[in-house]
């Protein structure tokens, strides 16, 4: 795991395009803190740079960028867990490796396969490997959009980065899309294909950039995607595939030469990770958990039924108000790009580095496949409500009522209406005003961009399922998991997300996968008899933070809303008095906390 930077550019010395490489990757040390390195082409007009976070093969051996056979040179950020299969085959066709990286492997593979290599690839991955001979640079993202790489291409100039803070920070990419407050607003995150700077955007997931120096042209290609269709209706077949395949994707991610943990919220997918996790771990399991003092949100019973019944090394760690105040601030400036969730995955990944942990398994992507969230019982109805006429849309658009109110987002066709009438934060009635805008003018923003495939076809509970996966799940929880983990040189993995579990459970009939008297009924009757049952038949709870309580008591917060604008002043004193939710008031606090750096 590391970060990557990198500029192409045919207008500026080698030189220079080394310090803006160079200054990227500081920029990012936090990501990769054991190593770095830069590497430039003959010509001068490609830098390539990298930080690593040392996690196979901790020796020099592991170096980046790397260079195979004296042609092919990477900069990678992530891991293959299926490199080694991938490496047997290899050797059998002649290829020789002088380290044990998955780095290595990627190279090997492009050197025999060339593109067709990247589909082979199991994991979650960013990287750009340069072909010295062809002249070409292919730059290069997994096809769960596990790991984030922004992208800008101007005036035949190319320069990426793992984050956008890295990218702003050169003069010429630096300027804002103004428009992102409108996003954060609507969505409480940055949608992709959006970002905070204007002409970055991250590439999309499953794509690869080739650029072609001979012509200096560029072209985009997906080499690979995921997509919902039913083809196993049978439960005995469903359960024994998904468990084995569960199982197979644990035991390959805890492949590390660093130490590796596994976050234990006390719910259902973590505690399946951690389970399933204590069987393969050859010493005993690392499992980190955070409580509080406030009983409603601490799931402290249920991480000791866990931590009882595995063979685990538990670190609990009880996170107080006068912690989180005393975080805040360092928190704010930590995000890359700006969204409403993410702090208790800092707390964590601070824990996690507390104990000289490298990497963590977390239960990301369990509720999006299998029906954790509420929009999987609220989406028929929703289809319906998006096929009234456009005047009901807009009944309640001054209501009290955030349902009601966010009504109006039905008039938005497609997946995007159905996302924002679900989970959107204000309304664009209300973002005028927040903004002091236009409403008209922030509709046709929020109708430009994104756009999304038509859904038409898909059921409505496969319908929820690709929404919050390729939504919420991608532009929210994957990248927040991801800037705020590696903020501390962490890296977070996510056996759900391996790439046969998601084809596996896109495969199975909805019928079979969502039904049940609770949510994920199917995962529970899968591990059924490999957790207590205290695990499985608790109510279910996100995991959150006392946050309401501790924004409002928050001196910090209080100074920031509190600058002479009326309008800030109001959205404090109504979340104060309950009538804004915590992670709305977050979005508020970002937007303050932008503008006044």
């Amino acid at each position: 795991m590391c970060r990557i930077s990198g500029m192409v550019s045919f207008c500026l010395p080698a030189q220079q395009i080394e310090l803006i490489v160079e200054k990227m990757c500081n920029l990012q040390k936090h990501g990769g803190p054991d190593d770095g390195g830069l590497y430039t082409s003959i010509e001068g007009n490609l830098v390539l740079g990298n930080r690593r976070l040392s996690l196979l093969d901790l020796t020099n051996d592991g170096h980046m960028p790397m260079i195979y056979q004296e042609r092919y040179v990477i900069t990678y950020n992530g891991e293959i867990y299926n490199f080694q299969s991938i490496k047997n085959d290899l050797i059998n066709l002649g290829h020789q490796f002088s380290s044990r990286t998955d780095t290595e492997i990627i190279l090997a593979s492009f050197a025999q396969w060339g593109p067709a290599s990247f589909s082979m690839f199991n994991g979650m991955f960013a990287f750009a490997l340069w072909d010295i001979k062809e002249k070409e640079l292919y730059v290069v993202r997994d096809t769960a959009g596990i790991k984030p790489l922004y992208y800008s291409l101007s005036n035949g100039q190319l320069i990426f980065a793992s984050e956008v803070r890295a990218i702003s920070a050169i003069e010429h990419y630096a300027t804002n899309d103004q428009h992102w407050p409108v996003y954060l607003l609507a969505y409480g995150h940055i949608p992709e294909p959006v970002s905070t700077l204007k002409n970055v955007k991250p590439l999309p997931k499953g794509f690869y950039l080739k650029y072609n120096f001979k012509n200096q042209a560029h072209s985009f290609h997906s080499f690979s995607h995921y997509s919902l269709s039913s083809k196993i209706f049978q439960k005995s077949e469903a359960v024994q595939l998904v468990k084995s395949s569960i199982q197979n994707a644990v035991e390959h991610q805890l492949l590390a030469d660093a130490p590796i943990g596994v976050f234990l919220s006390g719910g259902l997918d973590s505690g399946i990770l951690a389970s399933v996790a204590s069987k393969y771990q050859l010493s005993s399991l690392n499992a980190l958990s955070i409580y509080f003092e406030e009983p409603e949100f601490s799931e402290k019973k249920y991480q000791d039924l866990l931590i009882e019944d595995l063979n685990c090394n538990s670190f609990q760690f009880l996170l107080n108000e006068t912690e989180f105040h005393e975080s805040f601030p360092l928190i704010l400036q930590d995000m890359d790009m700006p969204s409403c969730d993410g702090v208790n995955t800092w707390f964590i990944s601070k824990y996690a580095a507390s104990k000289g942990l490298k990497a963590v398994l977390s239960g990301l992507g369990g509720d999006e496949l299998f029906g954790g969230y509420p929009s999987f019982n609220r989406m028929e109805l929703s289809i319906l409500l998006q096929s009234l006429p456009g005047f009901l849309k807009t009944i309640g658009k001054n209501s009290l009522s955030k349902r009601l109110n966010r009504m109006s987002y039905l008039k938005l066709d497609g997946v995007k209406g159905l996302y924002l009438f679900l989970r959107g934060h204000f309304t664009p009635n209300e973002i005028a005003k927040q903004l002091g805008s236009y409403e008209k003018d922030i509709w046709k923003i929020l109708n430009e961009s994104p756009t999304f495939i038509d859904l038409e076809e898909l059921d409505d509970k496969n319908m929820a399922s690709w929404m919050e996966f390729n939504m919420y799940m991608q532009n929210q929880l994957l990248r927040d998991a991801d800037v705020m983990s590696m903020i501390h040189g962490v890296e977070i993995r996510v056996p759900f997300l391996d790439d046969q579990i998601i084809r596996l459970a896109n495969s199975v009939s909805p019928d079979l996968k969502y039904s049940g008297e609770r949510p994920k009924q199917f995962l529970i009757d899968t591990f059924y008899d490999d957790l207590p049952r205290g695990i499985w038949d608790r109510p279910k709870m996100g995991f959150s933070f006392p946050f309401s309580k501790w924004l409002a008591s928050s001196k910090y917060v209080y100074d920031l809303m509190n600058d002479g604008d009326s309008i800030s002043i109001n959205n404090f004193n109504k979340f104060k008095e309950g009538k804004l939710h915590w992670s709305h008031m977050m979005s508020l606090i970002i937007l303050k906390y932008r503008k006044a750096i």
